[in-house]
């Protein structure tokens, strides 16, 4: 675990999993531990983000991918393993990737992988009750055609996945990526958010989306 965080109703824990480092989260209601949580991504080598949720005795309701890239996604079928039953949401647009490696980028890695398909499959828009909180869905293409951004209004938080780091952008030269959709994405879905919106992304360190409209060098205010 990388570092843990608690706003006024829900505790982030972060971790940073296997060679990419993901971010990947966990979003419980007590600190102390007890009762249900969200996971949000499940990269390569997740014993870390798994032992956490087992020492603390959460319950997993679901698994939130921001996308479908295997470095978000190569450790989803030792989780379901170990938490059998657990729900996985994937926005539609990337519905086939989790069983494609070339579409989820593995097989231009030399690691080839597959899991298993998410159970239910997202349009954007929607309002997630995680952790005693509501999270808005949006949809935020660009890096991926399923990108999603997971938003808490009333909590200040953007689980924004690969679509923007802390003075950075996602990569946008994959087969499946597109730098228009992914300015479009930043400029007209993130940088419409409250200026003190804390911005927790797939990789790197946290930032917001003030900081970012006048410092980020790739897309600007």
């Amino acid at each position: 675990m990388t570092s843990s965080k608690t706003t006024r109703s829900t505790t982030i824990a972060s971790f940073a999993l296997g060679l990419y480092e993901t971010n990947c989260y966990v979003l419980s209601e007590e600190e102390e531990g007890g009762g249900l949580c969200w996971v949000i991504d499940v990269g390569y080598e997740p014993e870390a983000l798994i032992g956490y949720i087992q020492e603390r005795g959460l319950v997993p309701q679901a698994v939130v991918l921001t996308h479908a890239h295997c470095d978000h996604i190569a450790g989803l079928d030792l989780f379901r393993d170990v938490f059998a039953g657990v729900e996985v949401m994937l926005h539609k647009d990337e519905a086939e990737f989790p069983g494609n490696a070339e579409l989820n980028l593995s097989g231009f890695s030399g690691d080839p992988r597959t899991v298993g398909p998410a159970d239910r499959l997202l349009e954007g828009d929607e309002l997630l009750e995680m952790a005693g909180g509501s999270w808005q869905v949006l949809h935020t293409p660009g890096h991926s055609p399923g990108g999603i951004t997971l938003h808490n209004a009333r909590e200040g938080v953007a689980l924004v996945g690969d679509t923007l780091f802390a003075e950075s952008i996602g990569r946008h030269d994959f087969p499946t990526s597109n730098f228009a959709d992914l300015e479009r994405s930043i400029r007209e879905k993130l940088y419409a958010l409250p200026d003190e919106t804390r911005v927790l992304p797939g990789h790197g360190p946290t930032t917001t989306i003030g900081h970012e409209k006048v410092a980020n060098p790739f897309v600007r205010a």
